[in-house]
């Protein structure tokens, strides 16, 4: 049961993902968290370096959707300016908007990646939808109310994976 929040992938930032690494695996379509993953939760904007990231994917063909539990609001103002599509109010990790998502980008599961910075949403989420997992450590140390607390629960996760050696990159 536990294994369901073990992500594929472990990388400190999403411009480690690069378009040439996706495409070697087959990778056409990237379902990707908005806060704490591209920009800090309290940031509205994207910054210049993930501009960069969204056009090199573009670049390439690889399709990107911007999946978050936030507000319409929040993550419109944020996805509209870039042209990428978006779901907000997802309910990860609920596999219903992934499969919306899936839909959406008109691909099959292992055509996809998940790309995300918390193991209970997006990372649990990802899995129990059949797609390959990545996940990113958070672009900033604070977190919101809520997600403060799956911290919490993460870290016992992550004890848990380190004592079965499962584990394979520094926290």
């Amino acid at each position: 049961m536990l294994n369901k929040f073990l992500p594929n992938e472990h990388v400190q930032t999403v411009q480690e993902i690069t378009p040439k690494q996706l495409k070697d695996k087959g990778i056409k379509g990237v379902i990707t968290d908005l806060d704490n993953t591209l920009v800090a939760w309290d940031q509205p904007q994207a910054t210049p370096e993930i501009k960069q990231w969204f056009q090199s994917l573009e670049d390439e063909g690889i399709q990107v959707t911007i999946m978050s539990n936030n507000s319409e609001e929040r993550v419109s103002k944020f996805s509209e300016p870039l042209d990428i599509s978006f779901i907000s109010k997802a309910r990860k990790p609920l596999t219903r908007a992934f499969q919306k998502a899936k839909s959406e980008l008109r691909l099959n599961e292992d055509e996809v990646v998940v790309v995300g910075d918390q193991l209970l949403t997006d990372v649990l989420g990802g899995n129990r939808s059949g797609f390959h997992t990545v996940l990113v450590v958070p672009v900033v140390e604070t977190d919101g109310f809520f997600t403060r607390f799956n911290r919490m629960i993460e870290r016992r996760i992550f004890n848990y994976f380190r004592k079965k050696g499962k584990l394979h990159w520094e926290e």
